[in-house]
């Protein structure tokens, strides 16, 4: 009979955020192995702490489902004589399958009659598969980054201590990194009572809650959102939903208990994010607001156990925060020493990159970009000297202190500091705008300057890297590049901007100022199809079929707004009734376009009337068209190029392209070339799937 089957994976502290992706792939992979080792379940779940990673599968078949396996031999006439006795052919190849001759069946391939030998192959007890599967299936983990400890060869995101297998009420016993299976497990660190044996894999669950370990993570969020929230009603305050925290908050720990926190309410002279950063990224806290939405001198905190002793824990929560907010400021009050515009100096002393100069060369170069942009970018005079300025300042915050003490305040320092020096508050904003959007978050730039700023800045680090030969590599991205490329495409899809990436990335190129070791050419090109991997899964993530993303991106994407319009339009018009004759006429043209060598045609060859009509009509549609594009006006360019189909039929019915005249067959080759060439100024058509739907 079936059983429930259960895996746990005892380990030190696993890092928060490595746990979502690790159940995940845990889940992932169990599922395709009980595939391949053919042993049905019912349902698969995963559970996980800092300190465990389990497994849970529902109804486990007790053995593989058999295999029937057919393995073709000879030909039957030659397997068997006229009077159908078997010949030496049949006789091996059932000798050779370890089957009778007379078990041989007979089955067509094609016209063909072959012999199959048919064999059966039963199914092993899942128990004996499972002491197979596990120790394959732990192996398969992966992780970003992974260690080794004592003597093994073995890597795992952190040493494993325990294995519980157990299948029903039997343990399924293998080893693996040194350590045996069994049917043991712990609970919580400090409040469980010891090793604990599980009677089988349905009382797992309620042995770990009886020892202070909530094993599923969802509740464990819910838990500390539930008490982080009543603890911030009992003094008064609401706390911000941020997912981020909360679910980082929640695999920190096997049993949450919240409590509230107090600092002194003179620390509330710092700016908000002085006081949010130091409680959010350092300490795991949630601010508390009150009822006008101001921070109140409250924190909320959660410790890994129960309620007892939560005095104590809360004064040595206090106490560490109120040193955090002591530095903070301390370095705050130092800062403002020295108005922000002044610091620029000590750039120099700050490498930006190896080969790539300081600081200060990285804002030298961010003016020419910004320069560059503002014009590309629409920004009149007034915010042309305004991104100027915001360039000039960008990175000063980052010899500040504060910023030394507490790097993820880069820019969010410096837009304090303007502020309090007196700059124009444009000026001050798109200092912190610089680094939006940021990891993980979807806000956007809302001024020109930050805009401009936010692209200059991620273009000077893109072409500097590939401009030194570094590229991304497998899982390997340690400047962060990919999440840059799609910082820009977000910064150009979702805010109005169109903008040409090939010339930014060469007006990028020449600002280094010849001291990159790859040509301008190479570095364009290799960050046009760096862009394109990066724009084919957004475009797919936003809704778009892959055949339309394929299509669209063939006929360029340097304008990343541009091809992201032209996708939406082809979508759209895909379900038109005309969309079958855009394609049907491209194919035509395109397929045959391909041999062209030339794009000039010259009517005095044309030899029938088709190939007149056929001109004129494309003459005709490439004005009204190239209307319509520069307008970007996509849909309505699509519904002119529909127009095309009875033309290129006429033609195609009426005249052989591949005439023996080569001068007439050349030009009737530029005359398909120049019509196809009106398509691919949208999309290259030969990509869409025939009969695809739209995603």
């Amino acid at each position: 009979m079936a059983a429930n089957f259960l895996l746990e994976i005892g380990t030190e502290e696993i890092p928060a955020r490595f746990l979502p992706p690790a159940l995940e792939e845990l889940a992932a992979k169990a599922e395709n192995l009980l595939a391949e080792y053919r042993l049905g379940h019912g349902l698969l779940s995963v559970y996980g702490t800092p300190r465990r990673l389990t497994l849970y599968v529902r109804e486990l078949a007790a053995a593989q489902t058999s295999l029937v396996r057919e393995v073709k031999g000879p030909p039957r006439k030659a397997a068997f004589d006229l009077d159908g006795n078997p010949t030496r052919a049949a006789t091996g190849f059932a000798r050779s399958q370890g089957v009778a001759v007379a078990d041989l069946v007979t089955r067509p391939v094609g016209k063909v009659e072959y012999v199959f030998a048919v064999k059966e192959e039963a199914g092993r007890p899942a128990a004996e598969i499972l002491a197979e599967l596990c120790p394959r299936l732990i192996a398969a983990l992966s992780f970003p980054k992974s260690m080794r400890w004592s003597d093994q060869e073995f890597r795992f995101i952190r040493p494993i201590r325990w294995v519980l297998s157990l299948y029903g009420a039997d343990v399924v016993e293998f080893e693996v990194a040194g350590v045996r299976s069994g049917r043991h497990t712990w609970g919580h660190r400090f409040l469980s009572a010891g090793r604990l044996a599980v009677p089988d894999a349905d009382s797992y669950f309620a042995l770990l809650e009886d020892n202070f370990v909530i094993l599923d993570p969802a509740r464990r969020r819910e838990l500390v959102w539930e008490q982080v929230r009543a603890a911030a009603a009992a003094e008064g305050g609401t706390v911000d939903e941020d997912p981020g925290l909360l679910a980082e908050v929640a695999d920190l720990l096997e049993y949450p208990t919240a409590f509230c926190g107090r600092f002194p309410e003179s620390y509330l002279a710092l700016p908000e994010p002085v006081l949010v950063t130091p409680m959010r990224e350092h300490q795991r806290y949630f601010p508390v607001r009150g009822a006008d939405g101001r921070l109140l001198p409250l924190f909320i905190g959660v410790h890994n156990g129960t309620s007892e002793h939560l005095d104590l824990v809360r004064s040595g929560n206090e106490k560490v925060f109120r040193a955090r907010l002591a530095d903070a400021e301390f370095f705050f009050c130092e800062d403002l020493e020295t108005p922000l515009a002044k610091k620029g100096a000590e750039l120099r002393k700050v490498i930006f990159q190896e080969d790539l100069g300081t600081m200060h060369d990285k804002v030298q170069r961010l003016a020419v970009l910004v320069d560059y942009l503002a014009g590309k970018l629409g920004l009149d005079d007034v915010g042309r000297r305004r991104a100027l300025r915001a360039a000039a300042l960008c990175k000063n915050d980052l010899v500040t202190g504060m910023v030394y003490e507490f790097p993820e305040l880069q820019g969010v320092m410096g837009r304090e500091y303007a502020l309090r020096d007196g700059e124009d508050p444009v000026v001050a904003e798109a200092i912190r705008e610089q680094y939006l959007p940021p990891p993980g978050g979807d806000e956007l730039p809302r001024t020109g300057p930050g805009l401009a700023l936010a692209l200059a800045d991620r273009a000077d680090n893109l072409v500097g890297a590939f401009g030194r030969g570094i590229q991304p590599t497998g899982s390997q991205d340690p400047y962060a590049l990919r999440r840059q490329a799609l910082g820009i495409c977000h910064l150009v899809l979702d805010t109005p901007a169109y903008l040409d990436l090939d010339g930014l990335f060469r007006e990028a190129h020449a600002a280094y100022g010849g001291c990159l070791a790859v040509g301008a050419g190479e570095t364009v090109t290799a960050l046009a199809e760096f862009f394109g991997q990066r724009l084919r899964g957004l475009f797919q993530d936003r809704g778009l079929a892959y055949d339309v993303v394929e299509a669209v991106l063939a006929s360029g994407h340097a304008d990343v707004r541009d091809a992201w319009e032209r996708a939406v339009a082809v979508t759209e018009f895909r379900e038109h009734p005309a969309f079958e004759d855009i394609c049907t006429a491209f194919t035509r043209a395109h397929n045959l376009a391909r041999n062209a060598t030339g794009m000039r045609v010259d009517p005095g060859l044309f030899v029938d009337p088709a190939e007149d009509a056929l001109y004129r009509a494309y003459l005709d549609v490439r004005d009204r068209v190239d209307g319509e594009i520069a307008a970007r006006r996509y849909g309505q360019a699509l519904a002119i190029l529909a127009e095309l189909r009875e033309p290129v039929d006429h033609f195609f019915d009426a005249v052989l392209v591949m005439a023996d005249d080569a001068a007439v067959r050349a030009n009737r080759l530029a005359l398909l070339r120049l019509t196809a060439g009106l398509f691919r100024r949208i999309a290259d058509l030969s990509k869409i799937v025939k009969g695809q739907g739209t995603v």
